[in-house]
């Protein structure tokens, strides 16, 4: 939200300047009048409030930890349990932030009790900070403040970041082998073409003898990387600069997001992971009372993937203009067809909610025997490919010696 700066007389008449951050104008104005000042003059501000000292931020911005989701998800349960035992909620926010370990959420935290205490909601306070709290916890809390269900939001927002949190984890650990085995092996390709190579090629000219086929191209392409590898490290870079920016814009990350959901392996588990996340948080927003439009609208900005994104968009649209989840999903072509016959059932017997939480689980147990057998499905690719880079180095180097030896052999007779 923007800033504004102030000029505002209080109750004994004295002049009071500063900067507020608000909506709008009358917004900062409710603000002023709300805190027992009179404002005067009301103008937008380019900067937020002047931190204690300029150094000092910047120090901070560079050394201070992040806040992690970690961080919003003990969060979560603790304010659960404090609003469950019945504790005030700014005594458990004073609570929290004298033992948060974090410092950087510690003054989140603060700044959630200093705009409880001017008077705004709990929901309005946390979208201050957009990189602590996404648009689904935003409004999961918003529906608990509504419903006079908050405690209970929490605890569910407590499962589902726990729930997210470990998908994302075991997708890391899955892909961890992998990702060294191939980075290992471009560092080995590196190493041959730009010192062992070389040093081969220069023993072949020695004997003058004619090469093999192979031997010339993996000379021919050693030359090429040691004469050339700046234009080839300036093209690569270039390369990655330009992907990076086309996948910044919404056609490029459309399409990239709905190409990886092709990729022969990754693709699958990408699918089935956001799914599983989708369905989880479907559940979790009709279980407290969100409805249906709006909990699609909620969902979707929950999505990883841009274009099921778009699909969930879609089936929003549909339920909009009147029609059945379950034609909606079916139009969307992202559910497989056990899933949309659970749709089907929940639908018909009004247990929806019940029935997303165990296409969630459904979805769950697929990817994780997919990231099992992960490991089984990448090694025979990774051996095939090492076994291929072994042999075009065999015949390209030891053919030629071979033969060096044999001619050796036959001229000595």
């Amino acid at each position: 939200m923007p800033y504004f700066a102030y000029k505002a007389r209080n109750a004994r008449g004295e002049l009071l300047t500063g900067i507020l951050e608000g909506v709008d104008s009358g917004a900062i104005a409710d603000q002023l009048f709300g805190s027992g000042a009179t404002p005067i003059e009301i103008n937008p501000s380019k900067k937020g409030p002047a931190s204690r000292d300029g150094e000092e931020g910047l120090w901070a911005r560079l050394t201070t930890k992040k806040v992690t989701s970690m961080d919003v998800q003990l969060f979560s349960r603790q304010i659960y349990t404090l609003l469950k035992s019945g504790v005030p909620i700014m005594r458990g926010l004073a609570g929290l932030q004298e033992s948060a370990i974090n410092k950087s959420f510690a003054k989140v935290i603060k700044d959630l009790r200093e705009s409880l205490d001017s008077g705004r909601e709990l929901s309005v306070a946390m979208a201050r900070h957009p990189l602590v709290f996404n648009t689904f916890y935003l409004s999961m809390v918003k529906v608990g403040e509504m419903t006079g269900r908050l405690e209970e939001v929490f605890l569910r927002l407590f499962d589902h970041l726990e729930f997210d949190r470990d998908m994302r984890e075991r997708v890391k650990t899955a892909l961890r082998y992998p990702s060294f085995v191939i980075i290992a092996m471009i560092i080995a390709m590196v190493i041959v073409n730009v010192f062992v190579i070389p040093s081969f090629s220069s023993v072949f000219k020695q004997f003058g003898a004619e090469l093999p086929l192979m031997t010339r191209i993996l000379i021919g392409t050693s030359k090429f990387t040691v004469d050339y590898w700046p234009l080839m490290a300036g093209t690569t870079v270039a390369a990655v600069v330009g992907f990076i920016r086309w996948t910044a814009t919404v056609k490029g990350r459309l399409a990239w997001d709905r190409y990886k959901l092709r990729l022969p392996i990754a693709g699958k588990i990408i699918h089935k992971a956001t799914m599983a996340r989708f369905a989880r948080s479907f559940s979790l927003s009709m279980r407290s009372g969100v409805p249906i439009v709006q909990a699609l609208t909620v969902v979707s900005q929950t999505a990883d993937n841009t274009y099921l994104a778009s699909r969930i968009e879609q089936m929003r649209d549909g339920v909009e203009r009147g029609e059945s989840i379950l034609r909606t999903s079916m139009a969307a072509n992202v559910f497989t067809p056990i899933v949309l016959q659970m749709i089907a059932v929940g639908e018909e017997s009004g247990s929806l909610d019940e029935l997303m939480d165990e296409i969630a689980q459904m979805y769950e147990r697929e990817v994780d025997y997919e990231l099992k057998t992960l490991s089984s499905q990448i090694e025979p690719i990774l051996i095939t490919f090492l076994g291929v880079m072994v042999l075009i180095l065999a015949l390209g180097i030891f053919l030629p010696i071979w033969d060096l030896g044999q001619a050796a052999l036959h001229g000595g007779k």
